[in-house]
C-alpha cells in the first residue's frame, strides 16, 4: 500500500487518458475550471471524470505522482452557496499536468516550459489566470487536444 502525504487544496480530475491536478487558492475557480473541462470533454465525445475536488491525497510511485480524494469527500465536488454534492468519480489518477491557478499579474501570457515538483514527481505546469474559466478552458483544450484543437 502507498503512503499518501498530507493531502493538497486543489482538484483532480482525468480527461481523456490525462490526469490534470489543478491548484490555486480558495475562490481562484478551480472547482469551476474542473466542471467546465469535464463538461466540454464529455461533450466532446471524451472519457472525463472527477478524482477529488477540495482536498487531494498524493503520493509517488515509479516518478509518477498519484492523486486520490480523501475518504469523507469522496465522490463530492463542492458548488459555491450549496453544499457539496454527489457526483460519479474514479478512485485516483496519474497526473500528467499540474494547473495553477494565480492573480492575473502572475500569469505569463506565453508560457514556456515550465516545470514544477510535487512529493518528488516532476510535473508540466501550466500557470493560468484564477477566476478566468473561458481563458483557462482555451490553453487546456490545447494541451489536452479539446475541440477545437483535437
Amino acid at each position: 500500500m502507498m503512503a499518501f502525504l498530507p493531502n493538497l487544496h486543489g482538484t483532480a480530475i482525468i480527461i481523456g487518458d490525462r490526469g490534470v491536478l489543478i491548484r490555486g487558492a480558495s475562490g481562484s475557480g478551480k472547482t469551476t475550471l474542473a466542471l467546465a473541462l469535464l463538461t466540454v470533454s464529455r461533450n466532446a465525445g471524451r472519457h472525463a471524470t472527477l478524482v477529488a475536488d477540495d482536498q487531494v491525497l498524493v503520493a509517488p510511485r515509479e516518478n509518477r505522482l498519484i492523486c486520490l480524494a480523501p475518504p469523507r469527500i469522496a465522490g463530492l465536488v463542492e458548488v459555491r452557496g450549496l453544499t457539496p454534492r454527489p457526483v460519479a468519480h474514479a478512485q485516483s489518477a496519474v497526473i500528467d499536468l499540474l494547473v495553477s491557478l494565480v492573480e492575473e499579474t502572475d500569469a505569463p501570457r506565453y508560457s514556456e516550459d515550465c516545470w514544477s515538483e510535487i512529493a518528488g514527481c516532476r510535473l508540466l505546469e501550466l500557470m493560468l489566470p484564477s477566476r478566468n474559466v473561458n481563458g483557462a478552458l482555451a490553453a487546456l483544450a490545447v494541451c489536452l487536444s479539446l475541440p477545437p484543437f483535437d
